[in-house]
């Protein structure tokens, strides 16, 4: 069985957008690259996989686009030709190496986390809440930004019950975010 690795960027004060003040640097994209490369394929809801889509697609040109730095390179590489699911209701085909889950989502991603391989990767917002409260998620992983946003979405609101997590790892960089992984706790009977 393979876990579902729930990673995503945050600030101190919980906000998740992406808009937050929150840029990439070298150091980070060079983490989120082997994180991606850790994956068998990512998961996403219909927000995070249109915005991927926009940011980190090849363009037909098979040329990345000027604004992109040197470093960057790697990382859209990776996500670019990773394998995606794609949790949504409303679009009706999906294509940049990616499959539409459809129906009950908890089955597929429970089918999907069911096969072998390294592991599968969920970011964005609202589809890592609603597998969180399936208690589908294996591990946790934030990006912790030394920066308050003051407003936005903010990280898991709205969860129904509390997760009890036990720490993994965690890693400084010289921007001063700090990499955090938990698992969550199992109770045993």
């Amino acid at each position: 069985m393979r876990p579902l690795r729930y990673s995503i960027n945050v600030t101190l004060d919980g906000c998740c957008h992406h808009e937050a003040g929150l840029p990439p640097d070298e150091e980070s994209m060079r983490y989120w690259t082997a994180e991606m490369e850790r994956a068998d394929a990512l998961l996403f809801g219909r927000v995070t996989y249109e915005m991927m889509e926009s940011a980190w697609r090849k363009p037909a040109t098979d040329t990345w686009p000027d604004w992109m730095d040197e470093w960057q390179i790697p990382f859209a590489e990776t996500i670019d030709r990773a394998k995606k699911y794609v949790v949504s209701s409303t679009l009706s085909a999906v294509d940049w190496n990616a499959e539409l889950v459809r129906g009950d989502f908890g089955q597929a991603v429970q089918r999907l986390k069911q096969e072998s391989g390294e592991g599968l990767w969920v970011g964005g917002v609202t589809l890592p809440l609603a597998l969180a409260d399936l208690g589908l998620i294996d591990e946790y992983e934030f990006l912790v930004q030394p920066v308050l946003a003051g407003h936005g979405p903010t990280l898991l609101a709205g969860l129904r019950e509390r997760i009890q997590l036990e720490p993994v790892d965690r890693r400084k960089f010289r921007s001063g975010a700090v990499a955090l992984r938990y698992r969550p706790t199992r109770v045993t009977a």
